[in-house]
């Protein structure tokens, strides 16, 4: 059989190289090939952290996966102050995410909410993440504001920004959030959402389950 220069030269690097360098050289040409695509449906980095940890966590070294980050509006009020309105920002997000980027794997919805419980006034979020064929939820868990926060949002003011006035911070939505300034950072943001979006990948580790449901 007749061989050309560049199939000689493949054949000789095939033989001389450790086949464990091969297997690494291959690797790295076809992991961003094989990476599978998550959106999620905000360029805030907490958010793109706690899925990308999330992801890990369940897929472990499974498929690769490359993490997007884009503005997804979510159709419901800067400050949602309904469990309903929250899960359907959420949903909102991945579904815009959805229909703007078709070449994505999974869609990440996250929206953060506040809801009166008698005279107090607790925060949580909703994840949602969705494909083609598949949805999993998920909520945090909650958390009770104190007076001055839930005064400050009663006026109309974001959680986000009223966390910053109280505590004479800057941004902190994007650090660690509302979670890690009362809990002197025993549980930031990211560590807040992980478990959520842990628990909203169930569907997808486990489709026999939920294919009906």
């Amino acid at each position: 059989m007749h061989m050309n220069q560049d199939s000689r030269f493949l054949v000789y690097f095939y033989d001389r190289v450790p086949k464990s360098r091969v297997y690494s050289y291959l690797l790295q040409y076809l992991k961003p090939i094989l990476s599978k695509k998550v959106y999620i449906g905000s360029e805030n980095p907490v958010k793109i952290k706690c899925t990308r940890i999330g992801f890990k966590e369940v897929f472990g070294d499974g498929p690769s996966f490359t993490f997007i980050g884009k503005s997804a509006p979510s159709g419901v009020s800067d400050q949602p102050m309904t469990n309903e309105e929250t899960l359907q920002g959420a949903i909102n997000r991945a579904e815009n995410l959805k229909k703007e980027y078709r070449d994505g794997d999974y869609y990440v919805g996250i929206e953060g909410g506040i809801q009166r419980v008698g005279t107090q006034m607790e925060a949580y979020a909703w994840i949602v993440i969705m494909n083609s064929d598949c949805i999993g939820k998920s909520q945090t868990s909650t958390f009770q504001l104190p007076p001055k926060i839930a005064e400050l949002i009663s006026k109309g003011i974001e959680l986000g920004h009223a966390d910053d006035l109280v505590f004479k911070r800057k941004n902190s939505k994007r650090g660690n959030g509302a979670v890690g300034l009362l809990t002197n950072n025993t549980i930031d943001r990211i560590e807040y959402y992980r478990h959520a979006v842990i628990l909203a990948l169930i569907p997808f580790i486990h489709k026999e389950l939920y294919q009906n449901g």
